[in-house]
């Protein structure tokens, strides 16, 4: 149900009273209560909530739409006003010196330096923080967008985020079939100078390197969250049951029978593979651990 403003314009209606609080029964007045009675303007329907119950009409979806299905004016194909020459909101875009850019290169709301709005006391995004009840957080205590059991928007019909997904199109998959910002060919954002994914390389001191040289995660000196109570790696553990073991209880990557993604068309695992020229390998056609040329060099 729609409301709109109104404006109520009452005339000055005198009656006259008798001497008992009464009104006089008189024709002539009766009609003139009769003609003038309450007038009511409504408002022009530009100025209330559209029919949606947007307030204003500009910011409807529906009725400022688009023939792509988005506002005009944050609408890339249609040029709108809000989009700068770097094809980015105008107020979010560095190049332009957005408003709600901070000095140190973030979103201001997001930015922990700044303190930002957006930031709880734990350091992290309020709506996204489990230890504040995020808004964003379903019961299952994940984000509801990516959460499968909730049915999240950001779940795609395949049980992947729609974004990464490679059967979907996803946004964040490169033409080479690989995730954008860690693929090497497209300079990823994620891949430093050596060739690595910059928080896993130790030349690079990655956020993900414990002081033992390792990955933390994996690291049983530092109880990494990924080493279960076997010692082993949660994900390739078969008393776990490691979600990278196959049926065959063997590990799924490197399993014929499974076709996993590590054996090459020879039927080798594809880094011990002289055909396919494997990274195990080395110049002498041997394994490069177990080649004595090699070993002598060293």
């Amino acid at each position: 149900m729609t409301t709109t403003k109104t404006t109520i314009w009452r005339p000055n209606v005198r009656v006259t009273l008798d001497e008992y609080g009464e009104v006089e029964d008189t024709e002539q007045e009766g009609e003139e209560v009769t003609k003038q009675g309450t007038k009511r303007k409504r408002a022009p329907p530009t100025k209330g909530p559209c029919e949606h119950g947007v307030k204003p009409r500009s910011r409807c979806k529906v009725c400022s739409a688009c023939p792509h299905g988005k506002r005009r004016s944050q609408c890339k194909e249609c040029g709108g006003a809000s989009i700068c020459k770097h094809s980015r909101e105008r107020f979010k875009c560095k190049e332009c010196g957005g408003a709600s850019i901070c000095e140190h290169g973030r979103i201001r709301s997001r930015c922990k330096e700044c303190g930002g709005g957006s930031i709880c006391e734990h350091g992290r995004h309020r709506h996204s923080c489990k230890e504040c009840g995020g808004a964003s957080i379903c019961e299952h205590g994940r984000e509801r967008r990516y959460c499968k059991e909730c049915g999240g928007s950001g779940i795609c019909e395949h049980g992947r985020h729609r974004s990464f997904c490679k059967e979907c199109g996803g946004s964040q998959i490169c033409e080479h079939g690989r995730v954008r910002s860690t693929c090497k060919e497209c300079d990823g954002s994620q891949i430093c100078e050596h060739g690595r994914h910059r928080h896993s390389c130790k030349e690079c001191g990655g956020a993900s390197i414990c002081e033992h040289g390792r990955i933390r995660n994996t690291c049983k000196e530092c109880g990494g969250a990924s080493i279960c109570e076997h010692g082993r790696e949660r994900s390739r553990c078969k008393q776990c049951g490691g979600s990278q073991i196959c049926e065959h209880s063997r590990v799924r990557s490197r399993c014929k029978e499974c076709g996993g993604s590590q054996i090459c068309e020879h039927g080798r695992q594809r880094s011990l593979c002289k055909e396919c020229g494997g990274g195990s390998i080395c110049e002498h056609s041997r394994v490069r651990s177990k080649c004595k040329v090699c070993r002598r060099g060293a």
